[in-house]
């Protein structure tokens, strides 16, 4: 791979899983200032400055982890089967913005982010096939996710 197109590859990594968050964000900016305003929120809810510097590292890792497995080669079933997980559980992170503060359904998006946990733990196992380090840069994602499985919960709840 020539060095313009491990450059191509890095940058387009990057950009569209920042473009998932952009995209997200549509949702979230909706609500943010109304709706979420008014729920009532778990002793633990982080503030709401954390999350835009929490999720820009995020898919940034994101995009460093996809660009390892990518370099490997999509001519190779395990990358194919990696990016194509990858996308999956980008396209859920997506939809839980939607859900969540789009439909303004906690419960809804309760579900659906336990499909993009399941997802990503999939994906950061098959990544592990192509690319240690790509697995492990999807650790600080997964955890959040967990954090954020949880915190969906309490949502619900204390919102029924």
């Amino acid at each position: 791979m020539s060095q313009k197109e491990n450059i191509f590859r890095f940058l387009s990594s990057i950009i569209i899983c920042l473009l998932a968050g952009a995209i997200g964000s549509i949702f979230t900016s909706s609500s943010l200032e109304s709706w979420y305003l008014l729920l009532e929120k778990p002793t633990f809810n982080p503030p709401s400055w954390v999350f835009f510097p929490v999720w820009t590292a995020l898919y940034t890792l994101m995009g460093i982890s996809l660009f390892l497995v990518w370099g490997k080669g999509v001519q190779e079933k395990e990358v194919r089967v990696g990016v194509f997980l990858f996308g999956v559980q980008l396209g859920l992170n997506i939809f839980w913005s939607f859900l969540f503060f789009g439909m303004q359904s906690p419960y809804l998006a309760f579900l659906e982010i336990l499909l993009l946990w399941l997802a990503i733990l999939l994906t950061a196992i098959q990544f592990w096939k192509v690319s240690k380090v790509a697995s492990y840069l999807l650790i600080p994602y997964f955890l959040w996710v967990s954090f954020a499985v949880l915190l969906n919960y309490q949502i619900w709840v204390l919102n029924p």
